[in-house]
C-alpha cells in the first residue's frame, strides 16, 4: 500500500463538525429561514411564545437531522459494517430523547406548545424533499 493511500484512508475516518455543517449548508439555511419566518408570521399575530416555540422545534428537528448527519459520516468513513440493531438502536435513542424533550416541553408551554411540534413537523418534512429530490433524480437518470 503506498503513503498516499494510507494518507487518504486516514483522512477519510476523520470526519468533524465542519465538514458536516459545510455539506449540509443548503439545510442549515432553510432551517435559519423557517426560523425567522416563524417570528415573522406568528409575530404580526401576537403569538410571541408560539413563534418561539415553532422556532425551537425547527432548531431541534435541525439539530436532530445534523446528528444524524455527522454519525452517518462517521459510519461511513469508518468502514464498518453496522448491524440492522445497531443501526436501529441508535436511531431509537435518538428519537426517544428527541421525542421526550419535545413532548415535555409541548405538554409544559400548552397550549402554544404545540408549535414546538408543528416546527419539528414541517422542518422534518421539507428536509426530506430537499435530501430525496437528488436521490430521485440520479434514479431516473439511471
Amino acid at each position: 500500500m503506498s503513503e498516499s493511500t494510507t494518507l487518504s484512508s486516514t483522512a477519510a475516518r476523520r470526519v468533524s463538525v465542519l465538514d458536516v455543517l459545510r455539506h449540509q449548508r443548503k439545510i442549515i439555511g432553510v432551517g435559519l429561514v423557517m426560523m425567522v419566518a416563524c417570528y415573522w408570521i406568528l409575530g404580526q399575530l401576537g403569538e410571541w411564545e408560539t413563534a418561539t416555540l415553532t422556532a425551537v422545534g425547527v432548531l431541534l428537528a435541525l439539530l436532530n437531522h445534523l446528528a444524524t448527519e455527522m454519525w452517518l459520516a462517521k459510519l461511513i468513513s469508518s468502514g464498518a459494517q453496522p448491524t440492522k440493531q445497531k443501526i436501529a438502536a441508535t436511531t431509537m435513542v435518538r428519537l426517544l430523547v428527541l421525542s421526550a424533550i419535545a413532548v415535555g416541553t409541548a405538554v409544559v408551554f400548552w397550549p402554544s406548545g404545540i408549535g414546538l411540534l408543528l416546527g419539528l413537523a414541517l422542518f422534518r418534512l421539507i428536509a426530506l424533499v430537499i435530501t430525496g429530490l437528488p436521490l430521485l433524480k440520479e434514479l431516473k437518470a439511471q
